[in-house]
């Protein structure tokens, strides 16, 4: 699922980013786009297998999907957040749903902000600006 036979190498010191989504298509279109832009990306389609690649890969930024299979992207969220290896992590919701309570519900379980699908690259790319410097 990471596409590893099609990355390329990231720059050194690249910013490190995991984007969890079950969607196989839309993970792997993101995480091209965001090595396009020089991130060191990998990917993981479920919670446990992005708290598995924390062993491994501890990113700077984590963009998930709410809508996860087995446990949801703010149980993820939750778990991240209790893991001390991603203290300093940003943590992004990326969510079909936009309401007011639904991004009242993603900054309860401590993302550090909300994405609405299909999120326009412009806004993308401000974000990642904005909390990554």
């Amino acid at each position: 699922m990471n596409g590893t036979s099609n990355e390329s190498a990231p720059a050194a010191g690249a910013t490190r980013l995991l984007v969890v989504d079950d969607n196989a298509d839309a993970a792997d279109t993101l995480a091209d786009l965001l090595r396009v832009l020089g991130y060191d990306v990998r990917c993981a389609a479920d919670g446990a297998s992005a708290m598995a690649s924390l062993d491994s890969f501890v990113p700077q930024l984590a963009l998930l999907d709410i809508g996860l299979p087995g446990e949801d992207g703010y149980a993820v969220a939750r778990r991240m957040r209790d893991d001390p290896r991603m203290a300093q992590a940003k943590l992004v919701a990326l969510s079909g749903y936009g309401a007011d309570a639904n991004r009242s519900k993603t900054l309860g379980a401590h993302f550090d902000a909300h994405l609405v699908k299909p999120v326009s690259v412009d806004e993308l790319i401000g974000l990642l600006e904005k909390m990554l410097g």
